[in-house]
């Protein structure tokens, strides 16, 4: 059977892709746009959960552990290879820090968003299925992002540092899809650009390289702009559970993402769907294999799928989480006006 990558173990610890990291992703991209830095992981899962209690009293945005003063660091990963015909996908997540010494609430500096409002959508493509990868564009992005940011400025501001060193974070790593999806007035999701990776990695970095990456490098798409903003949604998976497929067929719709490799005119190619693309367009798991095999490049007749050679297939799962524009720009208005308050 076909064997993952080697450095992925079969079975992941289950992470669940959360409504913090597509708002995290969609500030990456609006930054990179925007032509200014972004909120860290860990800043913006503190963000979002001071968001959903921002009607209880509180006095503006302060952080209640002096941990979270997270300096902006490259945050560049190297994109691991992908195996012929399948896409690549990150994933990053912190644990809380080991609490040290209590310090002053802080206040939190945000930059201010340059612009919230998006010009109108331009035209996106149809397509509905995951995509290959090029890193070229996104590197280069990233590596102009890194060069324009200090090591040692911080998003966050304190009334004095920390006595104690703040202890590292430890990250939990995960294979991942980012997605982009423009949606139209009535509603109805178009494909605008899906990369990921098998190889596991860390939110922060995986997160990061993979949402700009599916923007502004899915070949079948030209890069996402700025004046496509207000119409784009996106949704996370973090992927665990890999677990080789007795046969083609061995997996179930609506649970099972699948992973597929075969061999064609002296050629391996593969192709990959997550768990929820079979679903949502309706197809049965053998109309499922034909259009992955179609995908990986095979060219032959639909009721010849079975005979093609040493045909190898592994089931996953994947939890996934999405949001559009309207909940991260309404999110990014908070944080920037309640640190304006603060500030005043």
């Amino acid at each position: 059977m076909l064997a993952p990558h080697p450095s992925l173990p079969l079975t992941l610890a289950e992470g669940m892709a959360t409504l913090a990291h597509c708002l995290f992703c969609f500030d990456v991209l609006a930054a990179s746009l925007e032509k200014r830095e972004h909120l860290t992981l860990p800043q913006a899962n503190h963000l979002w959960a001071r968001y959903q209690r921002k009607d209880e009293p509180g006095d503006g945005i302060r952080l209640e552990n002096p941990d979270l003063a997270i300096t902006q660091e490259d945050e560049h990963d190297s994109l691991s290879d992908s195996d012929p015909g399948l896409e690549e996908l990150s994933a990053d997540e912190g644990e809380p820090p080991t609490e040290g010494p209590a310090d002053p609430p802080s206040t939190l500096h945000i930059p201010t968003i340059s612009r919230l409002q998006a010009a109108s959508p331009s035209s996106a493509s149809t397509s509905s299925t995951p995509s290959s990868i090029s890193a070229a564009s996104s590197r280069q992005v990233l590596d102009d992002r890194s060069s324009k940011t200090s090591s040692s400025t911080s998003i966050f501001s304190f009334g004095r540092p920390s006595q104690q060193p703040s202890p590292a974070l430890k990250e939990e790593q995960y294979p991942l899809f980012v997605t982009w999806n423009t949606v139209s007035g009535r509603g109805h999701k178009s494909l605008r650009g899906c990369i990921g990776t098998f190889e596991p990695q860390e939110l922060s970095a995986g997160l990061t390289n993979y949402a700009l990456t599916a923007a502004f490098d899915d070949t079948r798409f030209a890069p996402i702009e700025l004046a496509e903003l207000s119409s784009l949604a996106v949704h996370i998976t973090l992927l665990h559970t890999f677990t080789p497929c007795a046969h083609s067929l061995d997996w179930n719709l609506g649970t099972h993402g699948l992973r597929i490799s075969f061999t064609y005119h002296g050629r391996r190619m593969g192709a990959t769907y997550l768990p929820d693309v079979a679903v949502e367009q309706g197809w049965t798991k053998d109309e499922t294999v034909v259009s992955l095999m179609r995908k990986a490049g095979w060219t032959g007749r639909s009721k010849d799928w079975r005979n093609v050679a040493d045909m190898r297939a592994i089931r996953y799962e994947g939890k996934g989480e999405g949001c559009g524009w309207s909940t991260w720009r309404e999110w990014r208005a908070w944080i920037d006006q309640e640190s304006g308050e603060t500030k005043r």
